[in-house]
């Protein structure tokens, strides 16, 4: 038996070695002991996690507080798959407590043999393919190659379209193809032999960036069989992230996730995909593509993926814990127990009303969708330890007392004044537009109030009415700071020119005569002192409070019982769309840690240059006050997909949105609110102020229909 230790990522390989000859059962009963004695030395087992099920016959017995089954491929349509594979896999499907799946195929395949399964399509460690970009020295054994190059790079087997590639290889005589990757389970003496087709073998992962450097475009020469029918391949993303287009044959989880990228060409004759390797090699010094390319690797990294798995396995070890966890079980059937309320949401919205609801003493249910509470509020310590913002920065201010003095029952706070920078041509200044912003950018020598309200009536355009967001901005600073400041940044955001949206969105941020350089100037501005996620802890940490979460209230809605559901999702969802889907723009997000103590002068900086993909930078550090000799940052990509996060204002919006309204009205027995409830751009404190007084005008309502506090009032729980 051989150990390899990775102390750096506290990972042990262990590889049995067995004698020749050993029967199917000898050879389990040998690696079962060797197994035992390596866990003897070691503490209990937290987590089972199998990548094939022909690993449970020699460690089901192991006890464990979550089992795993990581599907990522459908194994029995491999060549040669080993006997006895699927009733293994039936065996782990029902031992299993989560299941992942490597794509969105394996998922539609797997999600009716067990009830909690969770599609995971392949990420990948962007900086490491992304280092292709910048000129890293091609190895040798590639660089005598002629060019163009168009490159693989994976493991060569049944899945590989051998024909295909002598295909290729026979159309161009001028190009080369170069294949690295270990020849697996098919004979090495069947591939096709050409002058121009260079069979490289294996080669290291941390090469692997090198070799790209030297490719005109990447290929996904595979065959379409059984094999590759559920297949999710990790080289699409990684040859984006190495800034190669790539040709692909139509794999239907690379059409599906990629197809519509500019840099990705689906090819379904040899005709065709020598057609696409033209096109590419054609634009291999146009970059254009990469944005948009780049905007959709930001949503698969290593990173999110495991902090995705992670909150999903935590779920399921506090199931089985003996201790009460504030995250409640989240398998049904549910219980034979009745609730007076559920609420779905556990974000601003929902926990706020939830809490209300308890303290009252009603009993409540909290559903989330989400494996974790606090909503797109929700904070984490990364990997470097530092806090960090799940989905972007969160930034608390408000001008109300009461809804500073409620949350204050939760959290202790950090004083913290929210500063932000705007880089334009290189220059970093302040944002909002005050003094300093003017002065730095032309020189101005503004000394006052008046010198600045001068400056800016000299460039204004007078508009007779203000209708768009636009019209807000260039009426006050004129078109040159508009475009400056506000068109570029806009259209990244919204998806659409300011000249198409409401007032409202420019109006939100004010330009300054003077040169305070606060972004909010509300009395109250502090961040929670321990974080968003730990307040949201303490406020559902409530005895009348239970948590389902990573599920769909839809899916549980009927097999728990309540009198009265409060609804704090998109309105047009709850309705089945049925009127049309509201518009939503939704955001992505690449966390990243560096190897520095600082980034930025400030926690946030903005990037208004429409040719830049994402809109702004946040460093945490600033926010949580964290001391550390590195720091993590956050890069924000605006999408049309995905999340929704921001009500798009825009009339016919306003108006498809009324007749949900009215649908709401109607509804019996249910409360809306929360920003995609009522399809409003609210800040937090907003939303806590909303809940608060429907929560109020609720409670009443309630005990008027009858539905009486299942456990009595809190006071009375408390005598």
């Amino acid at each position: 038996m051989s150990i390899d230790q990775d102390d750096v990522n506290q990972v042990r390989v262990i590889t049995p070695a067995l004698p020749r000859g050993l029967s199917a059962s000898e050879e389990e009963t040998a690696v079962r002991s060797l197994l035992d004695q390596q866990l003897a030395a070691l503490p209990p087992v937290a987590v089972r996690w199998y990548y094939t099920p022909m690993m449970l016959p020699f460690s089901a017995h192991v006890p464990a507080e979550c089992i795993v089954y990581d599907c990522m491929d459908e194994l029995s349509a491999f060549k040669n798959p080993p006997p006895g594979l699927l009733d293994r896999e039936r065996e782990l499907l029902a031992a299993a407590d989560v299941v992942f799946t490597g794509g969105s195929s394996l998922y539609e395949a797997k999600k009716d043999r067990h009830d909690n399964v969770h599609a995971f399509p392949s990420s990948i460690d962007v900086a490491h393919f992304e280092s292709a970009r910048k000129g890293v020295i091609e190895p040798s054994d590639q660089a005598d190659i002629a060019g163009p190059k168009l490159g693989f790079c994976g493991v060569v087997d049944e899945r590989m379209d051998i024909d295909l590639l002598a295909a290729l290889a026979d159309a161009r005589d001028d190009w080369s193809i170069v294949i690295i990757g270990p020849v697996v389970k098919i004979d090495p003496a069947s591939l096709p032999k050409r002058d121009n087709l260079h069979f490289l073998g294996a080669r290291d992962y941390a090469d692997l960036p090198a070799y790209m450097s030297g490719w005109s475009a990447a290929l996904m020469p595979f065959a379409l069989n059984e094999a590759t029918r559920f297949i999710s391949p990790t080289k699409t993303p990684e040859y984006l992230a190495a800034g190669l287009p790539v040709i692909s044959t139509r794999i239907v989880d690379v059409a599906r996730h990629y197809g519509a990228l500019e840099a990705v060409q689906i090819a379904d004759t040899a005709e065709q995909f020598v057609q696409a390797c033209e096109r590419a090699i054609a634009k291999h010094n146009d970059i254009s593509w990469r944005a948009a390319a780049d905007e959709q690797l930001a949503r698969g990294s290593w990173a999110s993926t495991a902090l995705s798995m992670a909150a999903l396995i935590a779920v399921e070890r506090a199931t089985h814990s003996n201790i009460e966890p504030i995250v409640s079980p989240t398998r049904w059937p549910a219980p034979q127990s009745h609730h007076d309320v559920m609420v779905v949401g556990a974000g601003f919205a929902g926990a706020v009303m939830a809490e209300r609801l308890a303290d009252a003493g009603f009993k409540v249910l909290v559903v989330d969708r989400r494996p974790h509470i606090a909503g797109n509020a929700y904070d984490r310590r990364d990997a470097a330890g530092l806090l960090i913002h799940q989905y972007g920065p969160h930034i608390f201010h408000t001008n109300s007392d009461d809804v500073f003095a409620y949350l204050s029952r939760f959290t202790a706070w950090r004083p913290y004044e929210h500063r932000v920078l705007a880089d334009v041509s290189g220059k970093l200044v302040p944002m909002p537009i005050n003094r300093t912003t003017l002065n730095i950018l032309y020189d101005a020598g503004l000394a006052s109030e008046d010198d600045v309200e001068a400056f800016l009536a000299d460039r204004a355009e007078p508009i007779t009415s203000i209708r768009s967001s636009a019209d807000v901005v260039i009426s006050r600073v004129g078109r040159e700071l508009y475009e400056t400041f506000f068109r570029g940044y806009t259209r990244k955001q919204w998806g659409l020119d300011p000249s198409e949206l409401d007032k409202s969105v420019t109006a939100r941020v004010p330009t300054r005569a003077s040169i305070d350089d606060r972004y909010f100037t509300d009395t109250h501005q502090a961040m929670p002192a321990e974080g968003y996620t730990r307040m949201f802890e303490k406020m559902l940490d409530h005895p009348n409070i239970e948590l389902l979460l990573g599920v769909d209230f839809s899916q549980v809605r009927s097999g728990y019982p309540h009198d009265h559901l409060v609804f704090t999702g998109p309105i047009d969802e709850y309705f089945g769309y049925r009127l049309g889907r509201l518009p939503y723009r939704s955001l992505n997000f690449r966390h990243e840690t560096l190897d520095c103590e600082w980034l930025q002068p400030v926690a946030v900086v903005n990037y208004p240059d429409e040719q830049v993909p994402f809109t702004r930078v946040t460093e945490y550090k600033h926010l949580t006050g964290d001391s550390s000799p590195v720091t993590s940052i956050t890069y924000e990509y605006p999408a049309a997909e995905g999340d929704p996060y921001y009500p798009i204002p825009r009339e016919e919006n306003q108006a498809l949105f009324k007749r949900y309204e009215a649908l709401a009205i109607a509804e019996e027995n249910v409360t809306f609110v929360g920003r995609l409830a009522t399809y409003r751009y609210y800040n937090m404190d907003q939303v806590v102020g909303q809940a608060l007084a429907t929560a109020r005008r609720l409670i009443p309502r309630l005990q008027v229909a009858g539905i009486e506090p299942s456990v009595g009032t809190a006071a009375a729980a408390a005598a």
